[in-house]
């Protein structure tokens, strides 16, 4: 595909240059891949140290069952962030106590368990600057009563029960939840074109 983009573009500079003597630049000389940025395959490097910085956030089963999956990719993708895995899946109990190993000795685990395990559920990985905090700030409060305004559980959710989103809490829970949910072949390294727009400082 960058192979093609590449011949498309070289036949519209010798197009117009046809008419002068000096010889058309070479599209990698005059910078001007894909409008003039690297192309997807490009490795590119950041000047910002944390834009590799990865959280998990999925999407429950009250979530999935409401048909929000699209509306909760589409805050990330806005907001800047790149997807860099995803999946549906109906979580199995061994995954779910794993996952939620603090909280095995609360009253409300068992409901927890079967409210986890009652549907489908969707889980990504999204790569961005400080996407931890960033993502926990859009998803918003635990409570949805306290939630505010233009989070994910502020405009979707109603009861503390079913609030629609998981985000992980930490860098150090990210890396943990990240590694329990998928394996490291299921994630994606790529760089988006706008990531110099984007990220770069």
């Amino acid at each position: 595909m960058v192979m093609l983009q590449r011949c498309v573009l070289n036949r519209i500079f010798q197009k117009f240059y046809s008419g002068n003597q000096e010889r058309p630049p070479s599209l990698l000389s005059a910078g001007l891949l894909l409008g003039g940025h690297r192309a997807a395959g490009h490795r590119s490097k950041s000047s910002v140290p944390d834009v590799r910085e990865r959280t998990l956030i999925a999407v429950k089963p009250d979530g999935v069952q409401r048909r929000l999956v699209g509306q909760v990719i589409q805050r990330f993708e806005q907001r800047g962030f790149k997807l860099v895995g995803l999946k549906m899946l109906q979580v199995p109990e061994d995954l779910l106590s794993q996952h939620y190993s603090q909280l095995r000795t609360k009253p409300f685990y068992p409901r927890l368990l079967q409210y986890m395990t009652s549907g489908p559920v969707v889980v990504m990985v999204w790569e961005g600057h400080k996407v931890v905090q960033a993502t926990r700030t859009m998803v918003g409060h635990t409570n949805p009563a306290e939630a505010q305004a233009g989070t994910v559980r502020g405009d979707f959710s109603y009861h503390v029960s079913r609030n629609v989103v998981h985000a992980s809490d930490s860098l150090e829970a990210a890396q943990r939840e990240i590694q329990l949910w998928f394996q490291k072949k299921e994630l994606l390294n790529w760089d988006c074109i706008d990531q110099t727009i984007t990220c770069e400082v």
